[in-house]
Protein backbone atom coordinates (compact mmCIF):
# COMPACT_ATOMS: atom_id res chain seq x y z
CA UNK A 1 0.00 0.00 0.00
CA UNK A 2 1.41 3.61 -0.78
CA UNK A 3 0.73 6.66 0.48
CA UNK A 4 2.16 10.66 -0.06
CA UNK A 5 5.34 10.93 -0.59
CA UNK A 6 5.64 12.87 2.75
CA UNK A 7 4.00 10.05 4.48
CA UNK A 8 4.79 6.34 3.39
CA UNK A 9 2.87 3.61 5.18
CA UNK A 10 4.27 0.97 6.84
CA UNK A 11 3.82 -2.74 5.78
CA UNK A 12 4.48 -5.54 7.56
CA UNK A 13 5.04 -9.21 7.23
CA UNK A 14 4.85 -11.82 9.98
CA UNK A 15 7.69 -14.07 10.98
CA UNK A 16 8.55 -16.55 14.13
CA UNK A 17 9.59 -15.28 17.16
CA UNK A 18 13.02 -16.46 18.07
CA UNK A 19 13.07 -17.99 21.72
CA UNK A 20 16.63 -18.63 23.02
CA UNK A 21 19.02 -16.19 24.96
CA UNK A 22 16.59 -15.40 26.86
CA UNK A 23 19.20 -13.76 29.58
CA UNK A 24 21.20 -12.23 27.46
CA UNK A 25 18.03 -10.35 25.97
CA UNK A 26 16.96 -9.89 29.84
CA UNK A 27 20.13 -7.47 30.04
CA UNK A 28 18.74 -5.51 27.24
CA UNK A 29 15.66 -4.60 29.34
CA UNK A 30 17.72 -3.75 32.27
CA UNK A 31 19.86 -1.26 30.78
CA UNK A 32 16.99 0.32 29.45
CA UNK A 33 15.27 0.45 32.45
CA UNK A 34 18.01 2.15 34.31
CA UNK A 35 18.68 4.80 31.68
CA UNK A 36 14.82 5.28 31.64
CA UNK A 37 15.34 5.80 36.04
CA UNK A 38 18.51 8.13 35.20
CA UNK A 39 16.29 10.54 32.54
CA UNK A 40 13.61 10.84 34.05
CA UNK A 41 15.21 12.05 37.71
CA UNK A 42 17.14 14.78 35.36
CA UNK A 43 20.50 12.94 34.64
CA UNK A 44 20.05 13.83 31.04
CA UNK A 45 17.14 14.58 28.81
CA UNK A 46 15.89 12.07 26.38
CA UNK A 47 11.90 12.71 24.88
CA UNK A 48 12.09 9.65 22.96
CA UNK A 49 13.22 6.80 25.60
CA UNK A 50 9.66 7.02 27.70
CA UNK A 51 7.89 5.82 24.51
CA UNK A 52 10.38 2.31 24.26
CA UNK A 53 10.70 1.61 27.97
CA UNK A 54 8.91 1.63 31.01
CA UNK A 55 8.99 3.59 34.15
CA UNK A 56 10.56 1.35 37.06
CA UNK A 57 8.10 1.89 40.18
CA UNK A 58 11.77 0.82 41.92
CA UNK A 59 14.37 3.53 42.10
CA UNK A 60 17.76 3.12 41.23
CA UNK A 61 20.90 3.61 43.22
CA UNK A 62 22.43 7.02 42.86
CA UNK A 63 26.14 5.27 41.98
CA UNK A 64 24.07 2.99 39.12
CA UNK A 65 22.49 6.34 37.82
CA UNK A 66 25.68 8.11 37.78
CA UNK A 67 27.24 5.23 35.81
CA UNK A 68 25.24 5.46 33.05
CA UNK A 69 25.50 8.73 32.82
CA UNK A 70 29.14 8.17 32.39
CA UNK A 71 28.52 5.66 29.85
CA UNK A 72 25.94 7.58 27.94
CA UNK A 73 27.87 10.89 28.14
CA UNK A 74 31.33 8.92 27.14
CA UNK A 75 29.93 7.06 24.15
CA UNK A 76 28.33 10.22 22.83
CA UNK A 77 31.23 12.19 22.67
CA UNK A 78 32.94 9.36 20.69
CA UNK A 79 29.78 9.42 18.28
CA UNK A 80 29.83 13.25 18.03
CA UNK A 81 34.12 13.45 17.41
CA UNK A 82 33.65 10.57 14.35
CA UNK A 83 30.51 12.50 12.80
CA UNK A 84 32.48 15.68 13.18
CA UNK A 85 35.77 14.21 11.37
CA UNK A 86 33.47 12.59 8.38
CA UNK A 87 31.30 15.86 8.00
CA UNK A 88 28.33 13.37 8.53
CA UNK A 89 29.57 11.82 5.35
CA UNK A 90 29.10 7.74 6.88
CA UNK A 91 27.25 5.49 8.12
CA UNK A 92 26.66 3.81 11.91
CA UNK A 93 25.87 0.10 12.97
CA UNK A 94 24.77 0.03 16.30
CA UNK A 95 24.75 -3.78 17.39
CA UNK A 96 23.14 -4.79 20.07
CA UNK A 97 21.32 -1.85 20.07
CA UNK A 98 18.00 -2.85 22.16
CA UNK A 99 15.96 0.69 23.10
CA UNK A 100 18.97 2.77 22.00
CA UNK A 101 17.53 6.11 21.08
CA UNK A 102 20.70 8.19 19.53
CA UNK A 103 19.18 7.98 16.03
CA UNK A 104 16.46 10.23 17.13
CA UNK A 105 18.36 12.36 19.24
CA UNK A 106 20.78 13.03 16.20
CA UNK A 107 18.09 13.70 14.27
CA UNK A 108 16.24 16.13 16.69
CA UNK A 109 19.37 17.73 18.13
CA UNK A 110 18.92 21.61 19.06
CA UNK A 111 16.49 21.38 22.39
CA UNK A 112 18.39 19.81 24.57
CA UNK A 113 20.85 21.44 27.63
CA UNK A 114 21.54 18.46 29.29
CA UNK A 115 22.38 16.75 25.95
CA UNK A 116 25.65 15.90 23.66
CA UNK A 117 24.80 17.32 20.05
CA UNK A 118 23.16 21.02 20.73
CA UNK A 119 22.57 23.35 17.52
CA UNK A 120 24.45 20.46 15.19
CA UNK A 121 23.38 18.63 12.12
CA UNK A 122 24.98 14.96 13.10
CA UNK A 123 22.60 12.85 11.49
CA UNK A 124 24.71 10.70 9.37
CA UNK A 125 23.81 9.15 5.98
CA UNK A 126 22.39 5.91 7.66
CA UNK A 127 21.86 4.53 10.81
CA UNK A 128 21.53 0.77 11.39
CA UNK A 129 20.20 -0.97 14.45
CA UNK A 130 20.96 -4.12 14.99
CA UNK A 131 19.56 -6.87 17.79
CA UNK A 132 17.98 -9.76 18.49
CA UNK A 133 14.87 -10.88 16.37
CA UNK A 134 12.64 -10.30 19.36
CA UNK A 135 14.16 -7.01 20.75
CA UNK A 136 13.25 -5.81 16.63
CA UNK A 137 9.64 -6.74 16.92
CA UNK A 138 9.19 -4.75 20.34
CA UNK A 139 11.08 -1.82 19.08
CA UNK A 140 9.36 -1.53 15.94
CA UNK A 141 6.15 -1.95 17.15
CA UNK A 142 6.72 1.12 19.52
CA UNK A 143 7.72 3.38 16.49
CA UNK A 144 4.98 2.22 14.58
CA UNK A 145 2.26 3.37 17.54
CA UNK A 146 4.44 6.54 18.74
CA UNK A 147 4.51 9.51 16.09
CA UNK A 148 7.37 10.87 17.95
CA UNK A 149 9.74 7.93 16.80
CA UNK A 150 8.14 7.15 13.60
CA UNK A 151 7.64 11.05 11.98
CA UNK A 152 11.97 11.79 12.00
CA UNK A 153 11.92 8.24 10.46
CA UNK A 154 8.90 9.02 7.51
CA UNK A 155 10.38 12.79 7.25
CA UNK A 156 13.51 11.59 6.05
CA UNK A 157 12.58 8.93 3.61
CA UNK A 158 12.16 9.34 0.03
CA UNK A 159 10.07 6.79 -1.24
CA UNK A 160 6.50 6.08 -1.26
CA UNK A 161 5.98 3.06 0.87
CA UNK A 162 8.47 1.30 3.94
CA UNK A 163 8.57 -2.13 4.17
CA UNK A 164 8.64 -4.04 7.23
CA UNK A 165 9.94 -7.59 6.03
CA UNK A 166 9.23 -9.81 9.39
CA UNK A 167 12.02 -8.04 11.50
CA UNK A 168 13.69 -5.25 9.55
CA UNK A 169 12.38 -2.02 8.49
CA UNK A 170 14.55 -0.38 6.15
CA UNK A 171 14.30 3.74 5.32
CA UNK A 172 16.32 6.21 3.22
CA UNK A 173 18.56 7.06 6.65
CA UNK A 174 17.42 4.43 9.57
CA UNK A 175 17.20 0.67 9.16
CA UNK A 176 16.76 -1.69 11.87
CA UNK A 177 17.77 -5.09 11.80
CA UNK A 178 16.68 -8.53 13.57
CA UNK A 179 19.40 -10.68 13.11
CA UNK A 180 22.00 -12.91 15.40
CA UNK A 181 25.63 -11.28 15.47
CA UNK A 182 27.07 -14.09 15.84
CA UNK A 183 26.28 -15.40 12.36
CA UNK A 184 28.39 -13.17 10.23
CA UNK A 185 27.07 -14.66 6.51
CA UNK A 186 22.95 -13.88 8.00
CA UNK A 187 24.02 -10.31 9.22
CA UNK A 188 26.02 -9.54 6.58
CA UNK A 189 23.81 -10.67 3.72
CA UNK A 190 20.66 -8.66 5.89
CA UNK A 191 22.79 -4.91 6.08
CA UNK A 192 23.56 -5.47 2.43
CA UNK A 193 19.78 -5.86 1.83
CA UNK A 194 19.61 -2.43 3.71
CA UNK A 195 22.19 -0.91 1.32
CA UNK A 196 24.87 -0.69 3.83
CA UNK A 197 27.77 0.81 2.09
CA UNK A 198 31.04 -0.60 2.62
CA UNK A 199 32.93 2.52 0.87
CA UNK A 200 31.74 4.68 3.78
CA UNK A 201 33.49 6.06 7.06
CA UNK A 202 31.63 3.28 9.20
CA UNK A 203 31.47 3.74 12.93
CA UNK A 204 30.21 0.48 14.55
CA UNK A 205 28.94 0.64 18.53
CA UNK A 206 29.14 -2.11 20.79
CA UNK A 207 27.49 -1.87 24.54
CA UNK A 208 28.14 -4.82 26.65
CA UNK A 209 27.37 -6.89 23.91
CA UNK A 210 31.06 -8.71 22.74
CA UNK A 211 31.00 -9.62 26.62
CA UNK A 212 27.83 -12.69 26.17
CA UNK A 213 29.43 -13.99 22.91
CA UNK A 214 32.48 -16.47 23.10
CA UNK A 215 36.00 -14.80 22.24
CA UNK A 216 36.13 -16.47 19.04
CA UNK A 217 32.49 -15.02 18.15
CA UNK A 218 33.37 -11.82 18.97
CA UNK A 219 36.84 -11.97 17.30
CA UNK A 220 34.98 -12.92 14.08
CA UNK A 221 32.77 -9.59 14.29
CA UNK A 222 35.52 -7.87 15.16
CA UNK A 223 37.56 -9.20 12.08
CA UNK A 224 34.37 -9.23 9.89
CA UNK A 225 34.18 -5.53 10.95
CA UNK A 226 38.07 -4.50 10.26
CA UNK A 227 38.06 -6.30 6.77
CA UNK A 228 34.68 -5.10 5.41
CA UNK A 229 35.62 -1.10 5.63
CA UNK A 230 38.05 0.44 4.05
CA UNK A 231 37.95 3.20 6.77
CA UNK A 232 35.97 2.62 10.64
CA UNK A 233 35.98 3.13 14.02
CA UNK A 234 34.58 0.67 16.53
CA UNK A 235 33.52 1.41 19.64
CA UNK A 236 33.23 -0.99 23.19
CA UNK A 237 31.19 -0.30 26.26
CA UNK A 238 32.06 -3.76 28.77
CA UNK A 239 33.42 -4.89 31.62
CA UNK A 240 36.93 -4.69 32.58
CA UNK A 241 39.42 -6.38 35.75
CA UNK A 242 36.96 -9.21 36.03
CA UNK A 243 39.97 -11.26 37.52
CA UNK A 244 39.39 -9.81 41.13
CA UNK A 245 37.03 -10.51 43.75
CA UNK A 246 34.49 -7.46 42.53
CA UNK A 247 34.34 -8.87 38.99
CA UNK A 248 33.81 -12.27 40.36
CA UNK A 249 30.88 -11.51 42.54
CA UNK A 250 29.45 -9.65 39.27
CA UNK A 251 29.70 -12.90 37.50
CA UNK A 252 28.40 -14.84 39.85
CA UNK A 253 25.48 -12.26 40.27
CA UNK A 254 24.50 -12.14 36.33
CA UNK A 255 24.96 -16.20 36.38
CA UNK A 256 22.37 -16.53 39.04
CA UNK A 257 20.14 -14.99 36.68
CA UNK A 258 21.19 -17.19 33.93
CA UNK A 259 22.63 -14.65 32.38
CA UNK A 260 27.09 -16.06 31.45
CA UNK A 261 29.44 -14.03 30.39
CA UNK A 262 30.62 -16.07 27.68
CA UNK A 263 33.09 -13.74 26.70
CA UNK A 264 34.66 -12.62 30.27
CA UNK A 265 38.03 -13.60 29.78
CA UNK A 266 38.64 -10.89 27.21
CA UNK A 267 37.78 -8.42 30.15
CA UNK A 268 40.74 -9.03 32.51
CA UNK A 269 42.60 -5.32 31.90
CA UNK A 270 42.35 -2.50 29.58
CA UNK A 271 45.55 -4.38 28.02
CA UNK A 272 43.42 -7.10 27.00
CA UNK A 273 40.74 -5.52 25.63
CA UNK A 274 42.93 -3.32 23.17
CA UNK A 275 45.20 -6.39 22.42
CA UNK A 276 41.85 -7.70 20.83
CA UNK A 277 41.20 -5.39 18.77
CA UNK A 278 44.64 -4.88 17.61
CA UNK A 279 44.71 -8.58 16.57
CA UNK A 280 41.74 -8.76 14.81
CA UNK A 281 43.05 -6.01 12.50
CA UNK A 282 42.50 -3.11 13.97
CA UNK A 283 45.25 -0.22 13.37
CA UNK A 284 45.14 1.80 16.63
CA UNK A 285 43.13 0.86 19.84
CA UNK A 286 42.87 2.66 23.22
CA UNK A 287 40.91 2.17 26.40
CA UNK A 288 39.52 4.12 29.84
CA UNK A 289 38.10 2.42 32.52
CA UNK A 290 35.30 4.31 33.39
CA UNK A 291 36.15 5.94 36.95
CA UNK A 292 38.98 7.83 34.94
CA UNK A 293 36.47 8.85 32.25
CA UNK A 294 34.16 9.86 35.48
CA UNK A 295 37.19 12.40 36.86
CA UNK A 296 37.03 13.73 32.77
CA UNK A 297 33.54 15.07 32.70
CA UNK A 298 33.03 18.73 32.62
CA UNK A 299 33.36 19.64 36.06
CA UNK A 300 29.86 22.03 36.01
CA UNK A 301 27.89 18.23 34.88
CA UNK A 302 29.31 16.84 37.83
CA UNK A 303 28.03 19.18 39.80
CA UNK A 304 24.66 19.09 38.63
CA UNK A 305 24.30 15.76 38.62
CA UNK A 306 26.01 14.89 41.77
CA UNK A 307 23.15 17.49 43.31
CA UNK A 308 20.30 15.26 41.90
CA UNK A 309 20.81 12.69 44.61
CA UNK A 310 22.85 11.86 47.69
CA UNK A 311 25.49 9.37 47.88
CA UNK A 312 26.33 7.14 50.95
CA UNK A 313 29.18 5.04 49.61
CA UNK A 314 31.25 6.96 47.12
CA UNK A 315 33.95 4.18 47.24
CA UNK A 316 31.20 1.33 45.76
CA UNK A 317 30.64 4.10 42.96
CA UNK A 318 34.67 3.76 42.52
CA UNK A 319 34.32 -0.04 42.23
CA UNK A 320 31.77 -0.20 40.11
CA UNK A 321 33.28 2.14 37.33
CA UNK A 322 36.68 0.71 37.67
CA UNK A 323 35.20 -2.52 36.47
CA UNK A 324 33.60 -1.36 32.84
CA UNK A 325 35.50 0.60 30.23
CA UNK A 326 35.65 2.46 26.96
CA UNK A 327 37.28 1.30 24.15
CA UNK A 328 37.50 2.11 20.62
CA UNK A 329 39.84 1.57 17.36
CA UNK A 330 40.15 2.56 13.89
CA UNK A 331 41.34 1.56 10.97
CA UNK A 332 42.21 3.73 7.58
CA UNK A 333 40.75 7.33 7.83
CA UNK A 334 44.45 8.94 8.14
CA UNK A 335 43.29 11.80 5.97
CA UNK A 336 40.47 12.12 8.41
CA UNK A 337 42.43 12.62 11.68
CA UNK A 338 40.75 9.62 13.22
CA UNK A 339 43.62 8.33 15.02
CA UNK A 340 43.27 11.55 16.49
CA UNK A 341 39.94 10.71 18.01
CA UNK A 342 40.13 10.53 22.52
CA UNK A 343 38.67 10.65 25.05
Amino acid sequence: MATSLRRPSFTTCSSPTDTDDEGVRGTCEDASICKRFAVSVGYWQDPYIQHLVRLSKERKAPEINRGYFARVHGVSQLIKAFLRKTECNCQILNLGAGMDTTFWRLKVCTDFSWFFYQDEDLLPSKYFEIDFPMIVTRKLHSIKLKPLLSKPILDLHSEDTLQMDGHILDSTRYAIIGADLRDIPELEEKLKKCNMNTQLPTLLIAECVLVYMTPEQSTNLLKWAAKSFETAMFINYEQVNMDDRFGQIMIENLRRRQCDLAGVETCKSLESQKERLLSSGWESASAIDMMELYSKLPRAEVSRIESLEFLDEMELLEQLMQHYCLCWATKGGSELGLKEITY
